[in-house]
């Protein structure tokens, strides 16, 4: 389903010249009579008006969100599907399977959850008043207060919908519904952010020679365990919930053999959980370029360096952007709807014109 968009974005014409919308995957469950869809992805297709890009943009929302991060800020300024598509990408925004226009479907889908305006305040964006990690005072990006009655985290907090808990079932639908999408679409860089960086690595891994890049903002980590959002054992499988692909191969998550640093690489970190030696390898990860970009004042920032450690010693090309590092001071975890979104958006432009070529 197409429709031709030329509208004016602020007075200016905007870089998206049209729209599609569509649905990958899914299945039919349930006993004849009552069967219903199960596992589909919404997909929207944006069209740049000057297409200069040889693969398109995926781009994946995290936790409790949907597709509308990339659409726009919450403050009424460009987002990053308007910013990319002006670079010459096509863009393929989705909502999760069983989330936002990705129906759930009850007695089949598994419990949800959802992020209360408190835990938002905490983590994204009241972090210099109510975040309790030592970066968290570093905060000063987001536009507003970032609490209850201002008017921009209202609208924040309106975009909010409610997700599923268990995120081993999230990984499996994403997986089979995002594969689907590249079978449709072809090669394509997946950019992710924070609850959605798992999908990154679980795509390349499924299908290996139709991502060519990934780009992931604050993935989410560190592996083997939770930090700052819960604690005790998570991602089994070091960055995934589900089984990914090792060589040497291994069936079951206990043969990933681990061992924890004695001491954190430096105040405010924590010790990470990484493979003894010799490390396990991620052959279907191995030449892909990949970026992991991480924030001053997130969460993130005690331990996205664990994630980066994990994929080097299993023999991924990593590139790193620590925003502070490039002169982009006091960003917390939702980098895309902050006040230098679109700085940050070209940092990444940036590294994706010398890391992804044709071919």
């Amino acid at each position: 389903m197409k429709s031709e968009n030329p509208a004016a974005s602020g007075g200016r014409q905007s870089a998206i010249a049209g729209r599609e919308f569509f649905y990958v995957g899914g299945r039919y469950v349930g006993e004849p009579g009552r069967r219903v869809m199960h596992g589909q992805m919404y997909v929207e297709a944006l069209t740049p008006r000057e297409p200069r890009r040889p693969f398109p943009l995926v781009l994946i929302h995290g936790g409790g969100q949907t597709m509308t991060n990339w659409l726009g800020t919450p403050d009424g300024r460009p987002g990053w599907a308007e910013f990319f598509a002006g670079e010459g990408y096509t863009i393929y925004l989705v909502d999760q399977p069983a989330r936002g226009r990705s129906p759930w479907q009850p007695g089949i889908d598994g419990e949800l959850t959802v992020f209360t305006a408190e835990a938002l305040e905490r983590l994204m964006t009241a972090t210099a008043a109510k975040g309790d990690w030592p970066q968290a005072r570093q905060h000063t990006q987001w536009p507003g207060s970032g609490q209850v009655g201002d008017p921009v985290f209202d609208a924040f907090f309106a975009t909010q919908v409610p997700y599923l808990a268990d995120a081993a079932e999230t990984q499996r639908l994403v997986q089979q519904a995002g594969a689907a999408l590249l079978d449709r679409i072809g090669p394509a860089i997946l950019l992710t952010h924070s609850q959605s960086g798992p999908f990154g690595w679980l795509l390349a891994d499924a299908r290996p020679a139709l991502v060519k890049a990934i780009v992931a903002v604050e993935p989410s980590g560190p592996p083997f365990e939770g930090a700052v959002l819960s604690q005790g054992p998570a991602r089994a499988w070091g960055l995934t919930d589900i089984p990914m692909t090792y060589d040497p191969p291994a069936r079951d998550p206990a043969e990933l053999q681990i061992e924890r640093q004695a001491e954190p690489e430096g105040p405010g970190l924590v010790r990470c959980w990484q493979q003894k030696a010799p490390p396990r390898r991620l052959p279907n990860l191995a030449g892909k370029p990949v970026l992991v970009l991480t924030a001053e004042a997130s969460y993130h920032a005690v331990y996205d360096h664990c994630t980066i450690a994990y994929l080097q010693a299993a023999g991924v090309e990593v590139s790193v952007i620590r925003l502070a590092e490039r002169g982009l001071r006091g960003n917390g975890h939702m980098v895309m709807l902050e006040r230098n979104n679109l700085a940050i958006a070209g940092l990444i432009a940036e590294w994706l014109s010398t890391a992804v070529i044709a071919g």
